[in-house]
């Protein structure tokens, strides 16, 4: 009979957060949660920082009013673990669904640099890891930092292996790739949500190139969503989120404009079978013309000689060893080679 895999609903939940108010925008991702687990979904899916929104206000730095929206955004950034992460945690074990979503992630050692950040939370009610987006695109670098190579990971769950990306990481080409060559199966695409075809077009190519069920979720923010006094420098965005087959075929929306909860069925069986087509991360590679090389080591900007494995990096109290003064230019934390 051979191997027989279920059928799971995946889902793409559109909503409007409360913008720039984390606390109100984590009861809201709750109850969407919910709703996403009243619609079957086993696998929800929301926009690129969802929480507390995504910063468009920087596209106008230089007006008078982006002060203000910069020390809201900050102030309500996300820090990994806190109180809103638990409270998704919570809401994710009570769904009984896996999430993924994007928060604005405040670093938690300065408090000053914030990152565009997916995070992946089980059904078990714990947090799988985080992503952080590698380049933010254009004014996005005025507001977000960016991340390293250490949390392009895939992880194993119940249906098949999830991985997600931020908008024009996608456009990157590589950071796709790496995921590719781990074996996804199920990918989330989080975007803010105005960039309409574009999204589209980029999760159906990977969807195809990677073999696998991309739930691309756009961020819905409508002119009533905006704070009065931020209309002026804060973009619109209508969300366009879909759902798209192994194939790059789409299997629902775009939706639109509103607010709501995409779903379609997936079936392992069906990666399975397309894979067997177009591997890109086996059959379909040439290994002896092309590799990619993946530096996944966490990145610190500082190594202080009385924490513990300081000396096995190649540092004594005489001074550095062979080979250290490297380490350290490389950003190597103390213990890892």
């Amino acid at each position: 009979m051979g191997d027989v895999f279920r059928d799971v609903t995946i889902a793409a939940v559109q909503a409007a957060p409360v913008y720039l108010d984390r606390e109100a925008s984590v009861e809201k991702a709750c109850a969407w949660i919910e709703k996403a687990a009243e619609a079957g979904a086993e696998l929800a899916v929301f926009g690129e920082t969802w929480i507390p929104g995504y910063a468009s206000f920087a596209e106008w730095c230089g007006h008078k009013r982006f002060g203000s929206a910069l020390r809201r955004f900050v102030l309500n950034a996300v820090e990994v673990p806190s109180p809103a992460t638990d409270a998704l945690c919570q809401a994710a074990k009570r769904a009984g669904t896996d999430v993924v979503i994007g928060v604005a992630e405040r670093d938690a050692t300065t408090g000053g640099t914030v990152y565009c950040t997916l995070l992946f939370i089980g059904r078990e009610g714990k947090l799988l890891g985080k992503h952080r987006k590698l380049k933010p695109t254009l004014y996005e670098r005025i507001v977000w930092g960016e991340g390293d190579g250490s949390t392009l990971r895939v992880y194993e769950r119940p249906y098949g292996k999830l991985s997600g990306l931020n908008c024009w990481e996608h456009q990157m080409v590589l950071p796709g790739y790496a995921l590719i060559a781990q074996g996804v199966q199920f990918h989330a695409a989080a975007w803010p949500g105005w960039t309409g075809t574009r999204q589209e077009t980029l999760s159906a190519a990977f969807a195809m190139q990677a073999a696998a069920y991309v739930i691309a979720a756009g961020g819905l923010l409508r002119e009533q969503d905006i704070p009065e006094d931020l209309r002026e420098i804060v973009r619109p965005m209508n969300g366009h989120s879909a759902i798209f087959g192994p194939d790059g075929r789409l299997l629902a929306g775009p939706l639109d404009d509103e607010e709501g909860v995409l779903t379609a069925t997936a079936n392992l069986g069906t990666v399975l079978v397309h894979k067997m087509v177009a591997d890109h991360g086996g059959h379909y590679a040439r290994p002896d013309v092309f590799r990619l090389v993946v530096d996944r080591r966490p990145r610190a900007v500082a190594s202080f000689a009385d924490e513990p494995g300081f000396e096995a990096a190649g540092w004594t109290e005489a001074g550095p060893t062979e080979g250290a003064a490297e380490r350290a230019a490389e950003g190597t934390r103390p213990g890892e080679t």
